[in-house]
């Protein structure tokens, strides 16, 4: 049997020495205190019930009078329902702890405004809870209060009938009435199990109770499940922005700082070269140096536009996939209907998606014809890119496919891939987007 404390009434339920332990008390706490709610509960969206309730008892409900308490009892539910649950739900909650000691996860809801409160499905669960705790709850509180007492009388009736002292009379117990002390002795039995049961059934409810409590109110498992995918997908954004930030910093650092002083240097090596005689070694070497401070100074510039393209910032995506297929080695047909700026993260990844895919393309797949389309539809940008290939891309074999679809899903998109042996490939890349007027 494990030593570690419970955490629930549930798991004190199956545990050792549950009688002599807090948790009878404690539910028994719990189940008292349901009552004020149950209340409160019942007299937000029970009432109608009741008295319809009350009227089929009698047998004088009429037809209209049943549609009529009907309609006001869901109106009650689906109006001021979703409103009232969230003040109950969230004394509930704070009640749990009672027999519950596991931490309760934040609520994740779709949105603060009122309007919300009738489109999120946790605000429904809210009302069927209410709508329980005002007709279930009581009835079983009440129900084992009565156990209790009648326990009590039972265990409880020696000494009631001796304290009466003969001739008294006969006392009812419940089910019969006993003139005698010794008449009691069944009775007493009874009353003594029921009283050693007793904390097994107040901690059996407070648990269930509990139990029912957090996977309305919270819901449960796939609840939380949720709010921690919405707390990853927006820290995820968030790393992305920092990565974003960081790529600009270090792209103006190169381009205002290490390019234009590598700039200055080949201008003064140009400069240097005129003063010195042509024949010379130092000549010579000045020459060379010149060279290579340009050669340098051309591969910082290719990587600078490896960062982000110039283009890109300027003019946005669709003049830099021209410039992509300017530069491809294989015929490029782009078809781009993006009327709008995007977001800088989302033109600076499906741009190294395409560099990519005809980059592969031009190494690997032998193609003669490369299209390139991209659309936004429904919010989302669609970008295609279709090679006339043989196909048979594989992303194990290190064609950088892993890393694109990572990418993609930084932005929330997803990346699809056709490569049969023989062609064609096609990779399709879907990324959520709401256009800007600027992408920076």
């Amino acid at each position: 049997m494990s030593k570690e404390r419970p955490n629930t009434a549930l798991e004190a339920l199956r545990r050792p020495g549950l009688p002599v332990s807090a948790w009878p008390w404690r539910s028994i706490g719990y189940l008292l205190t349901t009552l004020p709610s149950a209340v409160a509960a019942f007299a937000t969206l029970g009432v109608p019930w009741l008295v319809l309730a009350v009227r089929l008892a009698q047998g004088r409900a009429r037809a209209g009078e049943v549609a009529v308490l009907v309609l006001i009892g869901v109106s009650l539910a689906a109006v001021p329902g979703p409103l009232a649950a969230a003040w109950l739900s969230g004394r509930e909650l704070r009640r749990l702890r009672t027999v519950d000691a596991r931490p309760v996860q934040a609520r994740f809801r779709s949105g603060r405004r009122l309007r919300s409160r009738y489109t999120d499905p946790l605000a429904w669960r809210e009302v069927g809870y209410v709508l329980l705790l005002a007709t279930v709850s009581p009835v079983l509180v009440l129900a084992v209060m009565a156990i209790a007492l009648m326990a009590v009388t039972f265990a409880a009736s020696p000494i009631i009938l001796g304290a009466q002292g003969a001739g008294a009379g006969p006392v009812t117990l419940v089910f019969g009435k006993v003139d005698s002390v010794v008449g009691t002795a069944p009775y007493a039995a009874a009353g003594a199990a029921l009283l050693l049961l007793l904390p097994y059934l107040a901690t059996a409810l407070a648990g269930a109770h509990a139990a029912v409590a957090r996977a309305l109110l919270t819901g449960g498992a796939s609840e939380r499940l949720r709010a921690e995918l919405v707390e990853v997908s927006r820290s995820r954004t968030r790393l992305a922005d920092a990565f974003e930030a960081e790529r600009r910093r270090i792209e103006r650092d190169l381009h205002d700082g290490a390019q234009q002083r590598l700039v200055g240097f080949t201008l003064k090596l140009g400069l240097a070269r005129l003063d010195l005689p042509p024949d010379s070694s130092a000549a010579a070497l000045v020459d060379e140096a010149h060279g290579e401070a340009k050669q340098l100074m051309a591969e910082l510039r290719e990587l600078i536009h490896g960062i982000r393209p110039q283009i890109l910032t300027d003019l946005g995506l669709p003049a830099a996939l021209g410039e992509l297929a300017d530069r491809s080695t294989v015929p490029v047909v782009v078809e781009a209907d993006v009327p709008e700026r995007l977001p800088a993260l989302v033109e600076n990844t499906v741009y190294f998606v395409v560099a990519e895919a005809l980059t592969n393309a031009a190494k690997h797949s032998r193609a003669t014809c490369v299209t390139v389309t991209a659309r936004v539809k429904g919010g989302a940008l669609d970008v295609e890119v279709r090679d006339d290939g043989h196909g048979g891309a594989d992303p194990d074999r290190g064609s950088g496919l892993t890393g694109l679809a990572d990418r993609v899903a930084v932005t929330g998109g997803r990346m699809l891939m056709s490569s049969p042996a023989g062609g064609p490939t096609v990779l399709r890349v879907e990324v959520p987007c709401d256009p800007s007027p600027s992408s920076e």
